[in-house]
């Protein structure tokens, strides 16, 4: 577990961060420039969690939302982009590859270790409700978003960072939308603290995400074992380790693949 010692606010109102200064520094702001076209990927669609991770991870000189091409990266420091995703890896897709051409790209990813759920007044007059959700992400559960970039896994120039959060998730009612949640949709995640990051940079980085000693010979059984999770997310792992060539096809016993380091 990563220590921290700084505490940093975060240009969003009451969203306060403790921050490791051994991988950001907590004092540092960016100027912000304004996106000369405003229809590319940029700070337009981003919200409250984006935002505060863009500035806690930009440092004096970078460029912030500064145009490659027809992309906007959401900071660009000399050769190197770091990219701020919240959501899925797969409208991503073409932006990386193009990038990774001419430059190296760190995908920064927040997981939800921790998180409160903040239901906003119905009315005027109502009062703001807050409790903590029992669901609690894990750092394995990027695996589900990174299958839709596993090519990118062995590209020398590609790196990412997990980080897991503490994060609050605001939601508003909408009796119209959201069957699944009776009304109430979520309409911004903020962040409220940094606990640890993993940062993958080679496919042993990302075997080393299983936890404890897979056997010589393993099917995605094994791997749904070692990490205590369902065989759907398994199959997953597997296939970003086969992308990235942490692993080979070994052959197969009945209808399951075996694999080998």
């Amino acid at each position: 577990m990563i220590l921290f010692s700084d505490i940093y606010r975060s240009r969003v109102p009451g969203v306060y961060c403790l921050v490791c200064l051994d991988t950001i520094e907590a004092t540092k702001s960016a100027s912000r420039e304004p996106l000369p076209l405003p229809t590319l990927i940029g700070a337009l669609n981003e919200g409250p969690l984006h935002e505060s991770l863009k500035q806690l991870y930009a440092e004096p000189g970078d460029s912030i939302e500064a145009r490659i091409g027809k992309y906007i990266a959401d900071i660009l420091r000399g050769d190197r982009i770091i990219e701020i995703q919240t959501g899925a890896f797969g409208p991503l897709k073409s932006k990386l590859h193009a990038v990774l051409n001419d430059y190296k790209v760190t995908l920064v990813h927040p997981i939800a270790c921790e998180r409160w759920i903040v239901k906003l007044p119905k009315t005027p007059s109502g009062k703001e409700v807050r409790r903590k959700s029992p669901k609690r992400g894990r750092i394995e559960d990027v695996f589900e978003k990174l299958v839709s970039i596993a090519d990118l896994l062995a590209h020398p120039g590609f790196e990412l960072e997990v980080v897991a959060i503490q994060e609050e998730e605001v939601r508003a009612f909408d009796a119209g939308r959201s069957h699944k949640r009776r009304g109430w949709i979520v309409v911004e995640r903020r962040l409220i603290q940094i606990l640890n990051r993993l940062v993958v940079r080679t496919p042993d980085d990302l075997l080393s995400m299983i936890p404890g000693e897979l056997p010589q010979c393993f099917s995605t059984l094994d791997i749904a074992k070692a990490l205590g999770r369902p065989r759907w997310l398994a199959q997953m792992v597997a296939y970003c380790l086969r992308e990235s060539g942490a692993v080979s096809v070994v052959g197969k016993e009945g209808n399951s693949i075996i694999y080998r380091v």
